[in-house]
């Protein structure tokens, strides 16, 4: 039996907005641990990306999750955003903060089993939020 809590700190290699799949990395590091019931919680310790639990199945889910929020928080040099002060980093940085202000940083998933109790559809995502490549660090803690 393994002690509890574990911990990993999980790389994701972005190359630019969208939603990038990592529910088999979770799942692996669950299967590793060797525990029967607990909770994984997934934190991205970035303030421009963000986690999801979404449908895995039909991409054309994660090209409208991205359309729309692309919609929803354009561009620094969209005049809708005008308004908007930091730009230092370009026209995607200070919209990336608040589509993350907006959605969850972390999540939480009960463990059953072994297994992520996870429904039929569902698939974990980091959604990044900037247009240039990142590294993004999920830390995956299990308790």
């Amino acid at each position: 039996m393994a002690s509890l809590p574990r911990q990993v700190r999980l790389a994701i290699e972005t190359r630019g907005a969208g939603l990038y799949e990592f529910t088999e990395a979770a799942a692996r590091f669950v299967r590793e641990a060797a525990v029967d019931a607990g909770l994984l919680t997934l934190f991205v310790r970035h303030t421009s990306c963000s986690l999801l639990i979404q449908e895995n199945a039909d991409p054309d889910v994660r090209r409208d999750l991205s359309a729309f929020f692309a919609w929803l928080v354009p561009p620094a040099d969209d005049p809708a955003m005008a308004y908007l002060v930091h730009r230092d980093e370009g026209p995607d940085d200070m919209p990336a903060h608040i589509k993350a202000a907006i959605l969850p940083v972390s999540l939480s998933i009960p463990v059953s089993g072994g297994r992520l109790t996870l429904g039929t559809w569902q698939g974990i995502y980091l959604f990044e939020h900037r247009t240039s490549p990142h590294r993004r660090e999920v830390v995956l803690h299990l308790a």
